[in-house]
């Protein structure tokens, strides 16, 4: 892996056909005629190729990207995106992240793939992620990580981390991420955006997804603005609605109702908030409480095993991935999955018997969350019990048994959500680390409450619009 010393800030803004655009500026910019999508399609590659040499957060770059075909009219018509690489696009290759086989190319789109092409967008090329998304960052253990725009020595985040520098660098306004214990919150958290984890079912469910004895990915994207990311659902909504769900539409701006909100500083596993989250977090219910909106301290009873328990689910998966990898390439070797993987796969052979009983468990923590929101619309928390650290903290060279202690004292908040499947959305805070890098605050609602987590997100924004990059 190359040296890379230097600690820099890295973005793409300039005067060009995509401006300081958002996705729906950018997108009413093109359907008005003052740019067309070809010069943006140009212009945002020419982007890329210029943060990628410094951030290294794509997989795969189309030289020559088509419009989605037939959404002319869509909500983000010209708008280019990319898709995050474990998820099918036709005629690219979708490797996961790993080293362990080779990838072959896609036959058709994935579900949420054509959801997502269904809005208009123009997908430029797939973005990196840690090996099948394991990974709160994304690192490797002989190639380039994905680096941080606001400061490239540290960490984007993950697993969506190459969605993640690619929108906070300017290259794109959106980019898809998903999210099986965090993915979507922690690299928006560590890159300053908006990231939205939807309700269990509310978007497409992939079939990898749907095989799982426990769902707990979502899709979405990462963003810069909470419109682009209310826009994006209202967008996904009219391609396929869920009809066990509360309908959604466009939520274009704060509401004027007033919520009960909820709020802890520490993890329900116990895990404590490093200093300058714990302020975040208070700085945010000041701001909530001046809005008018009332906050008091909550509690979380998860049963004491929960963070076990999603760590046994965890090396399941890692388990099942080196079972069936052969689906994945035919020349798939479980030997050369990473550092993390080798691990879980190992852990997790050492106590299978305890599956059954993890899975009960796991499936119960909704009554723990049902309880715990009795009386509130939703609840303030930390995205991550610290603030983004260093490359190479969380890397998959570390010692297994380091590096797992690492990362259950960093994600400590994010998992609940899947397991419980309910919405999810992380919003920069107002202040920053002491190196400048974004701190993110999470608030989560009821399962279908995607309108009450944006009407809050709106209201932040409106109140103290969030950091930009370019200002730096």
């Amino acid at each position: 892996m190359t040296t890379f010393e230097e600690r820099a800030t890295v973005h793409a803004f300039r005067d060009d056909a995509l401006g300081e655009h958002d996705a729906v500026g950018l997108a009413a910019a093109i359907r008005s005629g003052e740019v067309g999508a070809a010069e943006v399609a140009r212009d945002a590659a020419e982007r890329v190729r210029e943060v990628q040499k410094r951030l290294h957060a794509v997989q795969v770059h189309i030289d020559a990207p088509a419009p989605a075909a037939g959404s002319g009219g869509g909500a983000f018509a010209g708008v280019p995106t990319f898709l995050k690489d474990n998820t099918d696009y036709l005629g690219l290759p979708t490797g996961h992240g790993s080293a362990a086989f080779t990838p072959r190319t896609a036959r058709r789109h994935a579900p949420f793939a054509r959801q997502l092409l269904s809005s208009g967008v123009t997908v430029l090329g797939k973005t990196r992620l840690p090996e099948f998304g394991f990974s709160p960052t994304t690192e490797y253990e002989t190639a380039e990580p994905v680096r941080n725009p606001w400061n490239t020595g540290y960490s984007a985040g993950g697993s969506s981390g190459g969605s993640a520098a690619l929108v906070a660098a300017g290259a794109v306004p959106i980019a898809h991420a998903n999210d099986g214990g965090g993915s979507i919150r922690i690299p928006a958290a560590c890159c300053g955006l908006v990231g939205l984890k939807p309700t269990r079912g509310r978007v497409v469910t992939n079939a990898q997804s749907r095989q799982l004895p426990l769902d707990i990915v979502s899709d979405g994207i990462v963003s810069r603005s909470v419109r682009d990311t209310a826009a994006f659902l209202a967008a996904a909504e009219t391609h396929w609605r869920n009809p066990k769900l509360p309908p959604l539409g466009l939520v274009e701006g704060p509401s004027d109702r007033r919520l009960r909100i909820g709020f802890l500083l520490d993890s329900p596993n116990g895990v404590p908030a490093d200093a300058a989250t714990r302020a975040a977090v208070t700085e945010t219910v000041a701001t909530l409480e001046r809005l008018g909106h009332t906050v008091e301290p909550v509690e979380l009873a998860l049963d004491p095993r929960f963070t076990e328990d999603f760590l046994t689910y965890w090396g399941l998966l890692s388990f099942l991935i080196g079972v069936t990898g052969r689906s994945f390439g035919a020349d798939f070797d479980r030997r050369r999955m990473d550092g993390l993987s080798r691990g879980l796969r190992e852990e997790y052979l050492k106590s299978w018997r305890r599956t059954p009983g993890v899975l009960r468990r796991l499936k119960r923590t909704k009554e723990a969350y049902a309880a715990a929101f009795r009386g509130l619309d939703l609840v303030l928390t930390p995205v991550l019990a610290h603030t983004t650290p260093e490359i190479g903290h969380l890397g998959p060279t570390v010692p297994y048994t380091t590096l797992i202690e690492r990362i259950l004292a960093y994600v400590a908040f994010t998992p609940v959500n899947n397991v419980v499947g309910t919405p999810s959305i992380s919003v920069p805070a107002a202040s920053a680390t002491e190196d400048g890098l974004p701190i993110g605050v999470m608030f989560s609602g009821r399962p279908g409450s995607e309108r009450t987590l944006l009407d809050v997100a709106f209201a932040l924004e409106a109140d103290r619009p969030f950091r930009r990059i370019q200002d730096v």
